[in-house]
């Protein structure tokens, strides 16, 4: 996986160098160079008289239109680049932040990495505990067999106590079991423990029968015909202190695979340099089992790999949360010009009423609205402020109007604006009464608007509630039920 970390690493290198002449932070000179290949290759496919992307252009029109419905101020070619400037350098900020992650906790995995000179174990020295290490045994061209073998500390002795070997006269039988299921019917090898984790014995075995099961835990019972009993005996020692443990066991036939058996024989190489090497500083591994050379590699838990899948996952999560985001700012403007509508009408017949025009009253709630801008911005006179704009710059009110209308993209304005156009071109002296009936409509609308938000309010709260009392029959329940089981 290193070799993946370091790729990337290169890759964001060579985009690093390639971005100088861009403006803003590395990841976002990234983005802009990106982005621009991306512009200059798809022209250049188009001038080429290549097939174009369509779906890609329906989808970038799509966006522009939101981000000028959310922003009408700024050209939308201006704003589609720089969202996807903004997701393209969150993305690659992501990447190139898990990736160094990645590369950390490889290195972490790999810097306590024990075996040496491809056949040695350094041990920890006394007081450091035991050491779990992933071997793999490989014979070129017959076998491979992995195993999770127990390093253990470099012994001292130590005092030994007598309450110590009575609960450990109870525990050792239960403990070289292995996979057996009882010491009267034994027919895969025992585990022979040296020492048993808290307590300070160094354990060494003797057998009855050496024919049926030897000192390592290997049992022999591959020509065996029936069942046979051997005496195991535990010496467990501490300094000048020896206590012996006799524990009879019944063999009875097993029959192994050829692979089994060479798995064996490998755990019984590895048992007796186990045995040869406990005062050394390291333990040699076998070089060899019978006439077949043996390779050792350690096994080694990398879970860095998993980490970059994970960071993928959430630069993806990413990507899909920025489109999401957009629609959920979309719906929110929506919202928000629902109801702000109820006003705008009632100022419109408000200002008529004291004898403006349209026009005027629209550059009169443009000129408040500028006022205050500072303190909170609405959509709705942002666009008013736009319709402002092209009544200042020339164009007619029919089409000022209807642009306006067009623009908030909501029923209620496009039938507003409608009105307005339809009084420009045909004149009505009706109009503010139409206004003031559509101001009362508005109203109710507002009402009905405010009573369905109440009421999402509310069912959202249901989830939080039924926490709530889930919690609370927790609280209740586990007091009455402790007390009911003490007495």
């Amino acid at each position: 996986m290193i070799y993946v970390y370091t790729a990337i690493l290169m890759i964001y290198l060579v985009l690093f160098v390639l971005s100088v002449g861009e403006s803003g932070n590395p990841f976002q000179k990234i983005a802009a160079r990106i982005f621009r290949k991306q512009q200059e290759r798809q022209r250049k496919r188009n001038s080429n008289g290549g097939s174009k992307n369509w779906k890609r252009m329906l989808y970038t029109r799509q966006l522009g239109e939101k981000l000028k419905t959310l922003q009408p101020g700024i050209a939308a070619e201006k704003q589609v680049r720089d969202h996807y400037l903004s997701l393209y350098a969150l993305l690659l900020t992501v990447v190139f932040a898990g990736n160094l992650i990645c590369m950390a906790a490889w290195f972490s995995a790999h810097s306590a990495a024990r075996l040496v000179d491809g056949g040695y174990l350094p041990r920890n020295a006394y007081g450091e505990g035991n050491v779990e290490v992933g071997l793999k045994a490989e014979i070129p061209g017959v076998q491979e067999e992995i195993f999770d073998y127990l390093l253990e500390e470099r012994k001292l002795t130590e005092e030994e106590l007598e309450k110590s070997y009575a609960e450990a006269a109870v525990l050792l039988p239960q403990v070289i079991l292995s996979g057996n299921t009882c010491l009267e019917d034994v027919r895969k090898d025992l585990e022979l423990v040296s020492a048993l984790e808290g307590y300070p014995f160094q354990i060494s075995w003797e057998s009855s029968a050496y024919s049926l099961v030897n000192t390592d835990g290997i049992v022999h019972n591959e020509e065996l015909a029936g069942g046979e009993v051997a005496i195991l005996t535990a010496k467990l020692s501490c300094e000048e202190w020896l206590r012996e443990l006799q524990i009879p066991v019944q063999i009875n036939p097993m029959i192994h695979t050829p692979k089994e058996a060479l798995r064996i024989r490998i755990e019984e190489l590895l048992r007796e340099r186990e045995e040869s090497s406990r005062s050394g500083e390291v333990m040699a591994l076998p070089e060899q089992i019978g006439t077949e050379p043996v390779i050792w590699s350690e096994i080694i838990e990398d879970s860095s790999g998993y980490f970059l899948i994970l960071i993928m996952f959430a630069a993806g999560v990413l990507y899909w949360g920025r489109g999401r985001e957009l629609d959920q700012k979309l719906e929110a403007r929506k919202r928000e010009l629902l109801l702000d509508y109820p006003e705008i009408v009632n100022k419109l017949a408000l200002y008529m009423g004291a004898g403006m025009t349209v026009r005027n009253a629209f550059l009169k709630m443009g000129e408040d609205y500028k006022k205050q801008k500072e303190e909170k911005r609405k959509y709705v006179y942002e666009e008013i402020l736009m319709t402002c704009y092209e009544l200042q710059g020339g164009r007619s009110e029919t089409e000022a109007y209807a642009h306006f209308g067009k623009r908030c993209q909501v029923q209620s304005y496009m039938k507003l604006s409608a009105l307005l156009s339809q009084n420009i071109r045909k004149g009505s002296n009706d109009l503010l009464r139409v206004l003031g009936q559509e101001a009362d409509h508005a109203f109710a609308e507002r009402k009905n608007q405010a009573k369905k938000l109440g009421e999402e309010a509310g069912t959202k709260l249901l989830v939080p509630m039924m926490m709530m009392l889930c919690v609370v029959m927790v609280i209740i329940m586990i007091p009455a039920y402790f007390s009911f089981t003490l007495n």
